[in-house]
């Protein structure tokens, strides 16, 4: 058997850095990152054969656990049809009604292969809507690693400080980029604002509103750790958008389906003009969706001029993946998500209780069965007061968990989820890690 630091070693002479998605490499935590054998439920098995529990859930794609029967038993079967065609399938279709039934904001959709790719495209279909170029975005919010969205960007470019450029005080923003390899004029067209901060959004929509196309939003951040929206933000936004004629896009690739089967739309009562989905619609599989208004996704080609294509997208194995989760969601839908909520709660609760008995300064922000903690003893509403948790108590408050057998991100810029197959038991072994974790910082 060999060990992570073995296998770290190996992959590293291959792939930059050892892994295929930055935060992997366990840069943010420091130590060699877990090279993971197998999954089943809320439990992950290691190369080294080490069980622990999954409280990150493939970044929040499996709300059903790992490996979830259902699933499973449908993907076999499309495994012995074929793995992918080229040509459209019913399962498609069925996936894409299911979706639409799910979030009725979007009256037609379109099938992808990441939540990058759904968010690109939206914003191409967007700009071809309305003629309009520039766009809005929020600071500490990642919406994929396209080159004009890659500004002051949450999740990985945040936990690796990449991030560069101030929109902390309400000042408009049109910061240099994320990342090297994006000339600046691709973000020169790219707003950032401060999340929560309404007034900020306002005065930028009322001085352009001619040249601008949309505004992106995560309804919930889960990107720069867990931020729910202030009262009155995401109402705001659908006010300035009308207003204005400005679209709205709701980035719902992490709280689509997690936060309630219709995502934050239904959890808010709201509607978006286009929607970005992934993660949990994917069951485990590559795949993501766009979608919205009648009239705007009618922009789409063949059956108008804004062009987006995949030669993968609509795969039938992750096509049947999705809709077996979809199925098993909605079948259930009241009674898992209301479960996932409590269970969630119970454990912001007792997390909350073991920082008071420890005396560690800490926020906790739950929105469902989204969580995450940040060391610091200031309220926490956006990018720059996300910033100033102390990494080096999350470092390790995450290694002492691991060393009990809980897996957390290695990022505190990342969401805690839970699943289905998480049970009272594993939730009690997590609150007892956390004891054990607060007297360590």
């Amino acid at each position: 058997m060999q060990s992570n630091s073995q296998l770290f070693s190996q992959a590293r002479k291959h792939i930059p850095g050892g892994v295929n998605s930055p935060v992997r490499a366990f840069q943010a935590v420091g130590g060699t990152p877990l090279f993971i054998d197998r999954a089943k439920g809320s439990k992950l098995y290691s190369a080294e054969g080490k069980e622990y529990l999954d409280y990150c859930l493939s970044w929040g794609a499996l709300i059903l656990g790992h490996s979830c029967p259902g699933v499973i038993v449908e993907v076999k079967k499309a495994l012995e049809k074929g793995t992918s065609f080229g040509a459209p399938t019913r399962m498609e279709t069925e996936l894409a009604r299911k979706a639409c039934e799910a979030v009725p904001s979007m009256e037609l959709v379109r099938l992808v292969n990441s939540g990058t790719e759904a968010v690109m495209s939206a914003i191409r279909v967007a700009r071809g809507y309305t003629g309009r170029n520039k766009i809005i975005k929020f600071a500490g919010s990642y919406h994929g690693h396209a080159d004009y969205l890659l500004v002051e960007a949450g999740s990985g470019a945040m936990t690796l400080n990449v991030g560069t450029g101030d929109a902390a005080g309400g000042r408009e923003s049109q910061s240099l980029p994320s990342s090297l390899g994006v000339p600046e004029d691709f973000t020169k067209h790219t707003f950032v604002l401060p999340y929560n901060n309404l007034k900020a959004v306002e005065e930028t929509v009322k001085k352009h509103a001619a040249d601008i196309a949309c505004i992106i939003v995560e309804p919930v951040s889960g990107n720069m750790g867990v931020i729910p929206p202030q009262e009155g933000f995401l109402e705001g936004l659908r006010r300035t958008c009308d207003r204005h004629d400005v679209i709205l896009i709701f980035d719902e690739v992490i709280t689509g389906f997690r936060l309630a089967y219709g995502g934050a739309q239904e959890l808010f009562s709201l509607k978006a003009d286009l929607t970005c989905l992934g993660k949990i619609m994917g069951g485990g599989f590559p795949l993501a969706a766009y979608g919205g208004r009648k009239d705007i996704m009618e922009c789409v080609s063949p059956l108008g001029n804004v062009y987006q294509a995949g030669t993968l997208s609509g795969n039938p194995v992750a096509t049947t993946a999705g809709l077996a989760t979809l199925n098993l969601l909605s079948s259930q839908k009241e009674e898992l998500y209301k479960s996932l909520a409590e269970k969630a709660g119970y454990l912001y609760a007792e997390i909350k209780k073991e920082a008071e008995k420890s005396g560690v300064e800490m926020q906790i922000h739950r929105v469902g069965s989204m969580l995450s903690l940040f060391f610091t003893s200031r309220p926490v509403s956006d990018y720059e007061t996300a910033k100033a948790t102390d990494t080096v108590a999350y470092r390790k408050f995450f290694h002492k968990m691991l060393e009990e057998g809980v897996y957390l991100p290695p990022s505190n810029f990342e969401s805690y989820f839970l699943s289905s197959s998480h049970s009272g038991e594993d939730v009690e072994k997590t609150i007892r890690a956390v004891g054990a974790a607060m007297k360590k910082i």
